[in-house]
């Protein structure tokens, strides 16, 4: 059972563990980072699926080069050969994921692979930042029935619109977005994650965050302003990659993972109700009490009546009610103004 909507719906924070080509080409290599992002806290693994023939062709004009950035001087095709997980792989890594505990997740990009991943089991589907505005693609997924995680990296409002139309044209309404920046690894000012209270009133579903950037700041931000869902890269030490430049080692995992936990306690809203032990703190406030022995006939006066710690008098807002009247009975010094002693003065 896929445990993304159970997660989100019981306020806690679903947590995805991006492999993408941190396998670095061995199997083994792909099945510890299961075992070790479940150890981390991850409540899925993900991958993706594809080929190189399925995201682009093999041709050397300038189009399919890529300049600048951390794959400059790559051709398309051949960074695709490197970074993809092959087919063969992925019923053995789902079946891991099974094992240790986590479900398992795969960005199909083309049908095929999407009919590939229905064979295997798969419970939901990621689609990637740079398939939001393949339509015929988002449709085809979205017509399976399952939950669609889409992330928005490059995307404007009118993109992801279209999206989410394209899901519901096909009846599907189990949809999560993810706010992303489509830059490897991203500068923490281009994250605008400032956006994610707007996305969720905008499109009416939950928002995550698919982080590419340094550290867990940005998770973390992104859970106090209302992020339900963090994607993060994980690698392991030792093995490199396409991606492996900006993922997080797993002991960074870890404590991201515990950092957006805290965050998502700490960010709660809409509760004015006091904890038990804040509650114990009240007595240290300040109340009212008699600072100097009040007799019956005197004035309540600021010489002999003050707001002091600790809480055990009726609150300070009634002093001025209570200057001015007469006590009807002795007040020791050291002793509060209970509301017996002043009811009659502050209705």
């Amino acid at each position: 059972m896929f445990t993304l909507f159970d997660k989100i719906n019981n306020g806690k924070v679903y947590v995805i563990a991006e492999m993408s080509a941190n396998h670095g080409g061995k199997l083994e290599n792909a099945l510890e980072i299961v075992r070790q992002a479940a150890s981390a806290g991850a409540d899925c693994l993900k991958i993706q699926t594809y080929t190189a023939d399925s995201l682009t062709i093999d041709c050397d004009n300038e189009y399919f080069k890529i300049k600048g950035g951390l794959w400059d001087g790559y051709k398309l095709y051949d960074l695709y050969k490197d970074a993809f997980t092959p087919y063969e792989w992925q019923a053995r890594i789902k079946e891991e994921c099974e094992k240790c505990g986590v479900d398992f997740l795969s960005t199909p990009f083309d049908n095929h692979a999407v009919d590939f991943l229905g064979s295997i089991g798969c419970e939901a589907y990621k689609i990637a930042s740079f398939e939001l505005v393949d339509i015929p693609l988002i449709e085809y997924v979205a017509s399976k029935g399952k939950p669609m995680i889409i992330s928005c990296g490059m995307g404007s409002i009118e993109d992801i619109q279209d999206a989410v139309d394209a899901c519901h044209r096909v009846g599907n309404d189990r949809i999560v977005l993810l706010k992303c920046c489509s830059e490897y690894p991203t500068n923490w000012e281009d994250m605008h994650v400032g956006n994610i209270p707007d996305m969720k009133k905008r499109f009416h579903v939950p928002i995550g965050l698919s982080d590419h950037s340094a550290g867990s700041i940005a998770d973390v931000v992104a859970v106090s302003m209302g992020a339900c869902v963090i994607e993060k890269h994980i690698k392991l030490d030792g093995v490199n990659s396409a991606d492996s430049e900006f993922s997080m080692s797993v002991n960074e995992f870890a404590k991201m993972v515990e950092d957006v936990k805290a965050a998502k306690l700490i960010s709660k809203s809409n509760d004015y109700s006091l904890s038990d032990k804040e509650s114990s703190s009240t007595v240290f406030r300040r109340s009212l009490f008699a600072v100097k022995d009040i007799y019956p006939g005197d004035i309540f006066t600021a010489e002999n009546i003050r707001s002091i710690r600790p809480g055990y008098g009726i609150k300070p807002k009634y002093l001025k009610k209570l200057l001015g009247k007469t006590a009807d009975r002795m007040i020791k010094r050291g002793e509060p103004i209970t509301m017996d002693v002043a009811e009659k003065y502050i209705k």
